[in-house]
């Protein structure tokens, strides 16, 4: 076993100063300082080379369990699962893919510094509140109760448009990513992807649409939690360690924001408006998995106020106390309770596609753990507007909120340069499924509608474009 330090990751502050240093030689002086950086950034390297990789792998699958049925078939045996397609099925779901290389980055540290290091970074270190406030976050949102409630609300925006596919997909698209800054963007893009399904995507739009959308709903959730300061976890980061509040937010990002979403959403609008002229006249496909809510009206009973009012309170009991997991998880536990016992007004509770989306970040908090040496010095090497356009390449491949978070550990940044990496950071929030926490719940809940896979170079194609316009929005105003 190679002599290591006594707890991995190492603090910045320990690594000796490289006074007129420049980039390369910082990096290279901190592998030496610590070899395991080189291993943590390798492993986590292929980690997102596998997220790319997911579309083909669980394209793979299906030929192979096509195949294993053929064979099957012919040789007059019942058609069974395939191992090996539902091996090739669980490599190809993005929700898995960084906890499996999770398991791989433990069993190297364990290799390199032994079991106690790997147990105490794992268990010790590594903070998963996030992770657990998507589940429950995520779960509510999806009820019954709240979705409806959404609903409703959107409905006399959308009346404004006559009801319409388009009329729908602007109201979702533009007021949905703002309550973003209030419920969280988790909760915000859980009911902007269940009202999409419902509302557009049932009707099979074309493919380029289907993605168009996707892209434009991640970059404006994104973007859309930068009213407040204690909505958007990239903006949690760095609120009270640079003393930011909402009026700090609302003049600096809200109102940009809130104008690129209009554009974006404009612009898209424009540019498939012949397609929407033809959803008009589509009949919606039931969804099976989450139909339609008066598909289910003959057997759940109407909602009452009162229950909607009980399921706001458990909402905002976890937003109030999204940092502390014993209060937010227990109050989900009473609501499990509340749910069976107002069984008669409920849809059936959605966990498993919560439960995924928060093992995906789990995996993904204890891979960014340790990629900090390099992080921080990349963005205290920069200059504002190199930091803003490093800031957004990096989010793309990272979460934004562990970007913000180191750049909080740069020493002397300026009030310009904080600005750039925070646009920087929500800006590129929306180019991949891993550049903000709740895009992996709107790929999750939308993925049905893309053949079970989002292909990432679609969803970076449907996202560049706002990403382009918020961009100009960001530095030109």
């Amino acid at each position: 076993m190679l002599e290591a330090a006594a707890e991995l990751p190492r603090s910045l502050a320990d690594y000796p100063a490289q006074v007129g240093a420049g980039l390369a030689q910082t990096l290279l002086a901190r592998v030496s300082a610590e070899p395991f950086n080189a291993v943590a950034a390798a492993i986590f390297l292929l980690a997102i080379v596998h997220t790319f990789a997911a579309t083909g792998i669980a394209a793979a699958a299906h030929q192979v369990q096509h195949a294993y049925d053929a064979a099957a078939r012919r040789q007059g045996r019942p058609a069974t699962p395939s191992i090996a397609a539902e091996l090739l099925h669980l490599l190809g779901e993005v929700e898995v893919v960084f906890g499996l290389w999770a398991v791989v980055l433990l069993s190297a540290m364990a290799l390199y510094a032994g079991w106690d290091t790997a147990r105490h970074y794992v268990n010790d270190i590594v903070n998963y509140t996030e992770p657990l406030f998507v589940v429950v976050v995520m779960t509510l949102a999806s009820t019954r109760p709240i979705v409806m409630l959404a609903e409703s609300a959107l409905r006399r925006l959308a009346d404004i448009g006559k009801g319409t596919p388009a009329a729908w997909w602007i109201s979702i698209l533009t007021i949905g990513p703002l309550l973003g800054s209030f419920i969280t963007e988790p909760a915000a893009m859980t009911i902007c992807a269940l009202l999409l399904g419902r509302q557009f995507y049932d009707l099979q739009p074309g493919t380029k649409l289907k993605y168009a959308t996707l892209g434009l709903l991640f970059v404006n959730v994104s973007i859309g939690g930068t009213l407040t300061h204690f909505a958007a976890p990239p903006v949690l980061m760095v609120a009270r360690p640079w003393g930011w509040d909402t009026t700090f937010m609302i003049g600096h990002f809200g109102w940009r924001a809130a104008t690129a979403i209009a554009i974006s959403t404009g612009v898209y609008y424009l540019a498939f408006r012949r397609e929407f002229t033809r959803l008009a006249e589509q009949t919606p496909v039931v969804d099976v998995d989450l139909p339609n809510e008066d598909a289910t009206d003959a057997v759940l009973l109407p909602v009452p106020a009162w229950l909607t009012f009980a399921h706001l309170g458990f909402m905002a009991w976890t937003v109030v106390n999204a940092h502390y997991p014993a209060l937010f998880l227990g109050g989900f536990l009473f609501y499990l309770g509340f749910a069976r016992a107002t069984a008669a007004y409920q849809s059936r509770l959605e966990l498993k596609t919560p439960l995924f989306v928060g093992f995906f970040l789990g995996g993904l908090v204890i891979h960014g753990g340790l990629q900090g040496w390099w992080i921080a010095p990349l963005l205290a090497s920069l200059s504002e507007f190199p930091l803003f356009l490093g800031a957004t390449i990096l989010t793309a491949f990272n979460d934004n909120a562990l970007i913000t978070y180191l750049a909080t550990l740069a020493p002397n940044l300026g009030d310009a340069l904080k600005i750039a990496v925070l646009e920087g950071a929500v800006l590129g929030g929306g180019l991949t499924v891993i550049a903000n926490a709740p895009n992996p719940a709107g790929q999750a809940l939308l993925s049905r509608f893309f053949d079970g896979s989002v292909s990432p170079l679609g969803l970076f194609l449907g996202a560049i474009g706002p990403t382009v316009i918020t961009g100009v929005v960001f530095r030109m105003f």
